[in-house]
Parts: structure tokens; sequence; C-alpha cells
């Protein structure tokens, strides 16, 4: 790789991408800076993360062959405006910010490579899920090695920008509705009787053993895996039937939809 990549942002994700490159890649392959403008903060991030954090972002950017836009959403115009003048062509820009669109980030440092990356909290724990997408003057290259980069992370998939929101709604919020489901069976299964830590036990492990399921189904539709447990006039079976007359295909459409009409709105 021997590329020099600096994080304007040491915060969750940043750190979460950051521990896994690294311990993917290791040193010297990968040289992994950060920057903090708070002292403190920049102090507390050097010692957690083992990089050097310094308190510059313009002597960031100098130093680094890929840079990290992994601030807040609304503080990337302002971080952009002090950066543009050392992002040189040759330079790969990477923005994590949420809503913020490629255009945005080339309307401040003009016709420079930019790939925008939708990220997710379980990159924490290394099951994380990225979505990628490219800007005007950024090459599939460019892409490609984002997309290897976040790799160590989790699974990639590239996408048009145009479909971001939907990753953003599918993936990056997707945690969270997961957390409802499992929570919300857990909870049936304590007003039926059942200690809640085992419940959420019971709800979490199978979480898991089904998502694993779905991954190694090869080419089977997942709907033959439901039939596989829902046998005709079986106890799973009477469950599906209630989740259908409850029209639960809808209710996760309009979760889905709701949530990247947000996404857009946020990113306007």
């Amino acid at each position: 790789m021997n590329k020099k990549i600096g994080f304007i942002g040491c915060g969750k994700m940043a750190s979460a991408i950051i521990k896994g490159v690294l311990s993917a890649c290791g040193k010297p392959e990968v040289e992994i800076k950060g920057s903090e403008v708070n002292c403190e903060i920049a102090e507390l991030a050097q010692n957690r993360l083992g990089i050097d954090v310094l308190t510059d972002n313009r002597l960031l950017t100098i130093d680094s062959d890929v840079i990290f836009i992994a601030t807040k959403p609304n503080y990337v115009s302002q971080v952009l405006e002090e950066i543009k003048d050392e992002i040189t062509p040759e330079k790969l820009v990477v923005s994590i910010a949420a809503g913020v669109s490629t255009e945005k980030i080339e309307k401040v440092i003009g016709q420079r490579r930019v790939i925008r990356v939708m990220p997710n909290t379980p990159a924490l724990v290394q099951e994380g899920m990225s979505g990628v997408c490219k800007g005007a003057y950024a090459s599939e290259e460019d892409a490609q090695f984002v997309m290897n980069l976040l790799s160590n992370i989790g699974k990639v998939i590239e996408v048009e920008e145009s479909q971001i929101d939907i990753v953003t709604a599918i993936s990056g919020s997707g945690p969270a509705f997961f957390y409802q489901v499992i929570e919300d069976m857990a909870r049936a299964g304590e007003k039926l009787g059942l200690e809640y830590e085992k419940s959420l036990m019971l709800a979490t492990q199978t979480a898991i053993g089904s998502a694993k399921m779905v991954l190694n189904r090869g080419e089977l539709p997942v709907q033959t895996l439901i039939d596989n447990v829902a046998t005709k006039g079986g106890c799973t079976f009477v469950g599906i039937q209630t989740m259908k007359e409850e029209n639960s295909e809808k209710l996760f459409f309009d979760v889905i939809d709701k949530t990247a009409t947000k996404a857009n709105e946020l990113g306007k």
C-alpha cells in the first residue's frame, strides 16, 4: 500500500477504521496520522490509537496522500476551506461525513479526486458495512483503493451517489433498526414469562446466526431459508403468517423510505 493516510477527526468511526487498517496492514506498510484541533482531545486520541495526532489540519493534509474527512457534517465546509490550498491533484479526499455530497466538496476544493463513504457503527467490531461512491474526478482505481482499505473493518459495496441515501437508510441507520427488533423480541419473551437477559441472548444470537446463514446461502433466495424453517402448519409458519397479516413488508419499506428521504434532506 505504502500510502500516508491522514484523518481529520479521530472520533468513533475514524477510530474504527484506523484500528482495523493498522491491525490488518500494520506498519510500515501503511502510515496513519490524525488531527484534532483541540490539544487535549488530540493527546487523548494519540494515546488511544497509538498514532501521531496533530493539531493542524493543513500540516496533516500536506503530509498525507489520502485525506479522510471524518468531522461532523456541519464542520466539513470549514475544514475544506482551511485545507483546500494543500489538496494537490495527486491527493485523494475521502469523506465519511453523512449527508455531504461529493459535489459540495468539489465546489470548495475544485476539480479534485473525491470518494464518499457511508460506513456504519459495527465497524467498531470489524463487522461494518460501507457503501462507496465516486465524485466527478475520482477514478475506479481510487474507489477500489478505498474499498480495499475499508474491507479491513467489514464488507464494502460500490454504488452510484444517487443511491447513497438508500445505503444510509439500510446500513448506516440499519443497526438501530435491528437493535429495536432484537429488543422487541426480547421484551416479548419477557412478557411471556422468560427472564429478559435470557430472552435478549436468544434474540441476539439468533440474529447473528440468521445473518450468517443469509451470507452463506450461495445462490439460494432468502425465501428458501424462510421456507426451510417455516414448514406449513408449524409454529414458525403461524409466526410468518402473523407478520404478513400485520404487513411487516410495508412497515420496513416505510422505515427505509422515510429514513432515506431524511438523509436526502440533510444533504441539501
